[in-house]
């Protein structure tokens, strides 16, 4: 299988191709640059193994959660590239693509399909501002992920209550670093840092792709959470022209 898996829910891009044995990857900076970049960097890689889009099998999109702006990029890519390759899509859960990391991190190195590991159980957390975080809960059984509790928004009185109930045992995500005085940790082991983000993408990809888990390009949607991330010109007004009545009508 040749398939190319793209993600940029967060500031980072993460680019990974697998063409049968052969894996490449890339990880580097996003932001605002991200969509200038996202589609050179893809056709670097498949030029690094002599191949060209339409030699893929399949495209992989990290769906989210996560930044509005970087998961239309990632979408975007995806879908254009699928429609005009006449290909399928595979989405990946960006939250898993963390706690994926995060049990490399643990064992010290790339994961092996040989290798049958300890079970590996972790809280997600990422910082979606406005002080809510993008929260899920897996558990690795050493062969296959499994979600626990399916991502959410929440604000951070409500998941430190999650947490104070049921204590986590790990948590990864740059939660742990933005609210490190405002959660529960306890004695969780923390993952703040992704280590390789673009190699726990192309693992899930490749193992979503394989499960059958591919869709038409059509159906690339990202996965945003949060519905409504800014107020309307007119919403706005409405807004103003509610409180000025409010404040005569109490005058």
């Amino acid at each position: 299988m040749k398939l190319l898996a793209l993600d940029t829910a967060t500031e980072a891009m993460a680019v990974g191709l697998a063409d049968g044995s052969a894996r490449r990857t890339v990880n580097a900076e996003g932001g605002p640059h991200t969509s200038d970049r996202l589609i050179p960097v893809a056709l670097e890689l498949l030029a690094e193994r002599g191949l060209a889009p339409a030699d893929l099998d399949a495209i992989a999109f990290g769906q989210g959660p996560g930044a509005f702006t970087g998961l239309r990029t990632a979408v975007s890519v995806a879908q254009g590239l699928a429609f005009g390759i006449g290909c399928p899509v595979v989405p990946v859960d960006s939250l898993l693509i963390v706690a994926e990391d995060a049990r490399a991190q643990a064992l010290g190195a790339e994961p092996s399909d040989a290798t049958v590991p300890p079970t590996f159980d972790t809280w997600v957390a990422m910082d979606a501002r406005m002080d809510e975080a993008y929260v899920a809960h897996y558990r690795h059984d050493g062969r296959a992920w499994a979600v626990r509790r399916e991502p959410a928004l929440v604000d951070l009185p409500t998941l430190a209550a999650w947490w104070q109930l049921t204590p986590p045992a790990q948590v990864a995500g740059s939660a742990v670093d933005a609210f490190a005085d405002r959660l529960p940790f306890g004695a969780a082991r923390r993952w703040a840092q992704p280590a390789d983000r673009a190699g726990a993408l192309l693992r899930l990809a490749v193992a979503a792709a394989a499960a059958g888990r591919r869709h038409p390009a059509r159906d690339a949607l990202p996965v945003y959470l949060r519905d409504k991330v800014a107020l309307t010109t007119a919403e706005r007004e409405a807004m103003r022209a509610a409180g000025a009545a409010a404040a005569g009508s109490h005058r």
